[in-house]
């Protein structure tokens, strides 16, 4: 077997990556704009992407550990694009770190895109909070004052008729 699968599997992860990376600043757009029924739809899509990502690294992990077998290597039990670089031709080396290194630079932009969207909930979070700091009343305190502790009340006499006048 050669690394076609292996490469096959690793640049159909890339496509996906970038596809997520692309809807991860689509949300950005969403979250800044406050469009929570888009962006619902988009959460739902983002869980198909991720689910199209756990199988296809499900499949490369069958490939990586078909190839590892065919070349006499033991298997882990979660082989990696790491051990298949070990044990690679060098002519093939090269590009399966090639693709390697596409895709984990397609994960990085996309964590740092997360980071982002995340801090930007967080902020819309806090202003939604303090709006309704600022529409609620202030509960009163329901514990007692040291001077109504000790049965010395202050308190004006309520009376409705003004001497003063």
């Amino acid at each position: 077997m050669s690394l076609t699968k292996i490469l096959t599997s690793l640049d159909n992860l890339e496509k996906l990556h970038n596809s997520l990376l692309q809807l991860a600043c689509d949300k950005t757009i969403l979250i800044k704009e406050g469009d929570i029924e888009a962006l619902d739809q988009l959460l739902k899509d983002e869980q198909a992407h991720l689910a199209a990502i756990s199988q296809m690294d499900t499949q490369r992990e069958n490939a990586v550990a078909a190839y590892l077998m065919e070349q006499g290597k033991s298997v882990t039990a979660n082989p990696t694009v790491v051990d298949v670089i070990a044990v690679a031709p060098d002519m093939e080396k090269r590009s399966v770190e090639e693709a390697r290194d596409r895709l984990l630079h397609v994960i990085h932009d996309l964590k740092w895109q997360n980071d982002l969207n995340q801090k930007l909930t967080y902020q819309s979070l806090q202003f939604v909070n303090l709006s309704l700091d600022m529409v609620r009343p202030e509960s009163q305190s329901i514990t007692y004052s040291k001077q109504e502790i000790s049965g010395n009340r202050v308190s004006k006499p309520s009376t409705t008729f003004d001497t003063n006048a």
